[in-house]
């Protein structure tokens, strides 16, 4: 049996058509789609290991290599790809900064992570979907994803005033043909968008010579390093916490995409926590940062109404080709900043969007002083970035904001049913 059946003749699309995760377009269409994955989660799953000292072709492999593994335990339902995630930067540096984690200790603490990410998984898959439904309902998913979009928009801001006329290009083509277009080109709109401010960026003498030199100066061919994980207790602390946010970052990609595709996925929701546990945990066995469902290919989804898990595959199989081409991956890197800003506007809009849609959808009562002062209240710290100083952990926005929701929430809400009830009596 076929993993994907073909969307009607595979080569055209009607307008609003949407490509269900089990279906595929011709396989060269299904490709374009996937390069737009590629590119979407590219600089950021790059960026990341410079960031926490891991090495990128190794993070890149594994997020490869991750992404397929939870392709397979979703059973091809639900599209994803997961990215080195950003959350763990602070809280890495700080157990590097402040416990003298090495290295080797900190990819100790992610795959901790991955592995009770994957308990949390086990325990909803044995216990119902309802578990995670109690502590997750719409209101909190919806504010997950509108969060993770708008805590974004600082991140594409800056990289749009790096360069403003490719990143203008780029966000005007993006646009048009989205809205305009009819046919492939509105839903390649990211991918043709990037190719024309990449296109005039080299034109016009745009790159940065940095990275020329790096592309001029990478091998076609080279074994990405691996490196041995070690558990220090004094790492768990600064991780531990990211256990939330994954798992949230898990259900949130879950409820969006369901939001946009119309399919109903809380049967996956186990399954995929447990393929994002463990990736994260493969990554961390062997060098590799954490790895969690990104807001850009989210973001792409949202655009091209493509959910093909076949374009999935084909970006993870492009990411685990690149890590053995440092070559490849060096010319990749030479899309300016200024470029990767203009994609990244529309499809961070996108996705915080879609977190309005899941409250829509759900009828939430934006009026219940519940829902304003705790969504309201953990919305603008993970937007702004609030860090807390809590001794000598520090706890990012996105991070206490993500806990704030799924942790507080619910007990307030209870708190407030019970005064109403007791009012009623």
């Amino acid at each position: 049996m076929a993993l994907w059946t073909v969307h009607g003749n595979g080569r055209r699309l009607v307008r609003d058509a949407v490509v269900a995760s089990e279906e595929r377009l011709s396989w060269p269409l299904t490709i374009g789609f996937g390069l737009q994955h590629l590119l979407a989660m590219f600089g950021t799953t790059t960026l990341v290991p410079l960031l926490t000292g891991f090495p990128v072709t190794t993070t890149l492999l594994l997020s490869g290599l991750g992404t397929l593994l939870f392709l397979l335990l979703t059973r091809n339902r639900v599209p994803s790809y997961l990215g080195a995630s950003v959350a763990f930067v602070v809280p890495l540096g700080a157990a590097s900064d402040e416990a003298g984690a090495s290295p080797s200790a900190l990819l100790g603490g992610v795959m901790v992570v991955g592995l009770v990410v994957i308990a949390v998984g086990v325990a909803v898959k044995a216990l119902g979907v309802r578990l995670l439904e109690s502590a997750m309902p719409p209101v909190v998913t919806g504010a997950i994803v509108l969060m993770i979009g708008l805590s974004l928009a600082p991140q594409s801001v800056s990289s749009f005033d790096q360069q403003r006329v490719p990143a203008a290009l780029t966000l005007g083509t993006v646009v048009l043909l989205t809205v305009i277009s009819r046919g492939m080109a509105g839903r390649a709109a990211v991918l043709i968008g990037v190719l024309v401010g990449w296109g005039y960026s080299a034109l016009a003498g745009d790159l940065a010579q940095e990275r020329v030199d790096e592309l001029i100066a990478a091998p076609w061919f080279g074994l990405p390093q691996l490196i041995t994980p070690q558990v220090h207790i004094s790492v768990m602390p600064f991780v531990l916490p990211l256990v939330v946010v994954l798992v949230a970052e898990h259900v949130a990609h879950l409820k969006a995409v369901a939001a946009m595709s119309g399919r109903d996925l809380d049967p996956y929701v186990g399954d995929a926590l447990i393929g994002g546990g463990l990736a994260t945990t493969l990554s961390g066995s062997a060098g590799g940062s954490a790895l969690s469902s990104y807001a850009a290919n989210i973001g792409v989804m949202a655009a091209t109404r493509v959910y093909s898990t076949a374009a999935c595959l084909v970006a993870a199989l492009a990411a685990i080709v690149l890590s053995f081409s440092p070559k490849l991956g060096a010319l990749i890197n030479t899309i300016p900043l200024g470029v990767l800003g203009g994609a990244t506007l529309v499809l961070f809009g996108l996705l915080a969007l879609v977190g309005a849609r899941i409250w829509l959808d759900a009828r939430v009562d934006l009026a219940d002083p519940v829902n304003l002062v705790v969504l309201g209240t953990a919305v603008i710290a993970g937007v702004g970035d609030l860090t807390l100083q809590v001794g000598e952990l520090r706890v990012t926005g996105m991070v206490w904001g993500s806990v704030g929701i799924v942790l507080v929430y619910p007990l307030l809400r209870r708190l407030a049913d019970a005064r109403n009830a007791a009012r009623e009596r």
